[in-house]
């Protein structure tokens, strides 16, 4: 069976956490050059999912630009509700998911990125994630509304509920059509392709019902969980080289493998390319790890049956 690859990344500010800075600073976008070399030498275009500060930055437009304009990337669109205008809502926690905002302002920051994205590249972007994860039946009516046809917000086997989001816990990382709420039509959808997190076991219903039932604050007082990804009981990757490094993703892209699904999703944000800037990477010998874990990765799938593709490119295999 062919497996595909997609990379999607996060372009975003610098300011990692932080919900109330004006003109945030976007440096990071500085290393994308860096890091397009190394995926150019595998064959790998990665989706560059760009927030309004990145849209919006002339040194950044430049270089994603420079990149967009040779072929070898997707542009697509992220959104971080506190950033993007218009700004009606609280800045807080909470409101900075987007799930959580009243449908008519989502719509209004959603289609103000569009916007901008368009103004400044050129293009409609047809793929979309919502900052934070914060996805919802209202962001996907907005999106659709705006001629988005791709999503990539769901996580599998997570619950961010404890920080004012979703929970996609009961979630599996299979692409699958995500109907919108339009009486009458059933031919309205958006295509979901969630971020790629399972398990080293080959069971992931199994594996999801123990994380689920040792997911909550009685459990992780006793440490079971840590337990029980101890003897391998149950072990949750992420394909994020920001969490795991190249041995588990390649652990998880063959369960994914014998589980017998088709594509896989690696993300990560483009603040943890530079130290200091992400909890991921503090200093440069970890920013010269995360790099190789990356390579090594691609490495590794440079001589497996694995084809890399953009995100849009999806649309073919529904």
């Amino acid at each position: 069976m062919n497996m595909y690859l997609i990379v999607t990344i996060d372009v975003e500010e610098d300011n990692w956490g932080q919900y109330e800075v004006l003109n945030p600073s976007v440096s990071n976008v500085k290393r994308l050059p860096e890091l397009q070399e190394l995926c150019n030498r595998f064959g790998i275009k990665p989706t560059y999912m760009i927030t309004y500060p990145v849209a919006a930055n002339r040194e950044a437009i430049f270089s994603l630009r420079k990149i967009q304009d040779g072929g070898k990337c997707e542009i697509a669109a992220q959104l971080h509700p506190w950033n993007t205008p218009p700004f009606e809502e609280e800045i807080n926690s909470r409101n900075s998911m987007l799930c959580n905002l009243p449908k008519e302002l989502q719509y209004k920051k959603i289609e103000s990125l569009h916007a901008k994205i368009y103004e400044n590249f050129k293009i409609e972007p047809l793929s979309f994630r919502s900052g934070r994860w914060a996805y919802d039946q209202n962001v996907a009516q907005n999106i659709y509304k705006l001629n988005y046809k791709i999503d990539s917000s769901v996580t599998p086997f997570t619950d961010w509920s404890h920080c004012h989001g979703p929970d996609y816990s009961g979630y599996f990382p299979m692409a699958y059509k995500d109907f919108v709420n339009n009486p009458g039509n059933d031919d309205t959808y958006i295509y979901e392709v969630p971020a790629t997190i399972g398990f080293h076991q080959s069971n992931f219903n199994f594996c999801k019902n123990i994380d689920n039932l040792f997911n909550n604050k009685f459990f992780n007082n006793f440490h079971i969980r840590g337990l029980i990804d101890k003897l391998h009981i149950v072990n949750k990757i992420w394909l994020s080289p920001e969490i795991s490094d190249e041995r588990k993703m390649i652990q998880l892209t063959n369960s994914m493998a014998k589980n017998q699904y088709k594509f896989i999703n690696m993300f990560f944000h483009s603040p943890t390319l530079t130290e200091g800037l992400t909890p991921f990477v503090k200093t440069q010998e970890e920013e010269k790890r995360f790099m190789a874990r990356i390579e090594k990765f691609f490495e590794y799938l440079s001589v497996s049956n694995i084809r890399p593709i953009i995100l849009s490119e999806m649309l073919n295999f529904f």
